[in-house]
């Protein structure tokens, strides 16, 4: 019943640990210790929350292929703001 949000997670899980994600924001360390937590214990929630909002925006201009890239980068961004509550609790 829960396929295409299956899809949809593992798309996003597969451009942060492969793609743009990886090239970009990754030197092989895990997610957790990568800039976009190390930021977010920094500066708090705002910063991935606002990041993910500024791709949603972003996405209503471009072509579909690079707006399904920006959401699923969204994705990832409100991922990381539950891995900082889940390390608060």
């Amino acid at each position: 019943m829960y396929t295409k949000l299956k899809e949809v997670l593992h798309d996003a899980f597969i451009q942060s640990s492969q793609g743009k994600g990886k090239e970009r924001h990754s030197s092989g360390e895990a997610f957790e210790n990568q800039p976009i937590l190390e930021i977010t214990r920094r500066l708090g929630l705002g910063y991935p929350l606002g990041q993910a909002v500024k791709k949603i925006y972003e996405s209503q201009r471009l072509d579909k292929d690079a707006s399904m890239r920006e959401l699923l980068g969204a994705i990832v961004y409100i991922a990381g703001a539950v891995v900082r509550l889940k390390e608060l609790i």
